[in-house]
């Protein structure tokens, strides 16, 4: 069967305008042969976001921003994304507008949430959400501090309008006199301190030596703190009360009379009778001292012995009872 003329053009027209078509997708982005998955979210401000900007899931580009409408109801702006996925993105997922760079547009990311197994059917609408980007943090954080600022200048201009205020001739003439004797001050505090660094120097000898006596007598200190804490000190307090309870009760009973220590510091009577006796010992010393004849009687040739007499008193002692 043979084509006609009429035939082969009608093919080869038909042919181009699908070619075109193709091609016509293609340089827009757009694969008539790749199955894509459109979605929807709404913002109230895409801050200059364009179409065919990157839609990245976790960094990796998944996709593009196909279309932006305005719903003239709400005023809102409709953002259609383009997604080429096998990911299931769950309906529960977010679309987040994000600026990824200084310099760069805005893009949109979908934050997933994978605790969600319901996946997102095509043309349904995600949840929009914004992040900020390093110029809007920076900017929010600089703002405050701008207002400090300029309060802090207005209070730097009201207090140098207050000093020129207070510091007439006679005030800038007495600040000028204070600073120079300050300086005076400091200079002579820098003498004292190089006089006190010669006198360490000259001394150093004899400081290193009092130190090192001071550590050894930190250590003897620290061998007898030692001591003391191995010793039973508590057992020794205790054995010395104990022993002074004894010797209270001795002293109650010699003061008392009992025993015998007691009745010799308490009796009268026995002190007179060692008294008496005392006496008579001296007298008979005495006797022995002045008469020894009659108590050591030697006879070389047989002489009789005298008949005893009893001793006189001496005159020179006298009775003391």
């Amino acid at each position: 069967m043979k084509l006609t003329r009429e035939i082969k053009t009608a093919i080869l027209v038909i042919a181009s305008i699908l070619l075109f078509i193709w091609g016509y997708s293609f340089l827009k982005g757009r694969d008539l042969f790749t199955n894509y998955k459109t979605l929807y979210v709404e913002y109230d401000n895409v801050e200059d976001l364009s179409q065919s900007a990157p839609v990245t899931l976790n960094g990796l580009g998944i996709g593009k921003v196909n279309k932006i409408t305005i719903n003239e109801t709400t005023g809102r702006l409709l953002v259609e994304l383009q997604l080429k996925t096998d990911f299931p993105i769950s309906k529960t997922s977010k679309a987040a507008l994000y600026s990824p760079s200084l310099i760069g547009g805005k893009q949109i990311k979908i934050i997933p949430n994978l605790a969600d197994k319901d996946p997102a059917v095509d043309g349904q609408t995600l949840e929009a959400t914004i992040e900020l980007g390093l110029t809007e943090s920076l900017g929010g954080k600089i703002e405050p501090i701008e207002q400090k600022l300029n309060l802090m200048l207005a209070n730097i201009n009201t207090l140098v309008g207050g000093l020129n205020n207070v510091l007439d001739k006679k005030g800038q003439e007495d600040l000028k006199k204070s600073l120079s004797e300050l300086s005076q001050t400091m200079e002579q505090f820098h003498r004292a301190s190089g006089s006190l660094n010669s006198i360490l120097d000259t001394n150093k000898a004899q400081i290193n030596g009092v130190v090192a006596n001071f550590n050894k007598m930190s250590s003897n200190f620290n061998k007898i703190s030692d001591s003391l804490s191995k010793a039973d000190l508590g057992k020794t307090i205790r054995n010395l009360n104990q022993t002074l309870t004894k010797v209270d009760g001795i002293m109650a009973n010699l003061n008392s009379g009992k025993g015998s220590a007691g009745k010799l510091l308490n009796d009268d009577a026995l002190y007179n009778n060692l008294a008496k006796t005392s006496k008579e010992l001296e007298l008979l010393l005495q006797d022995v001292r002045l008469y020894p004849t009659r108590y050591v009687n030697v006879s070389l040739f047989g002489k009789k012995n005298k008949p005893y007499v009893s001793p006189v008193k001496d005159a020179n002692t006298t009775d003391k009872k």
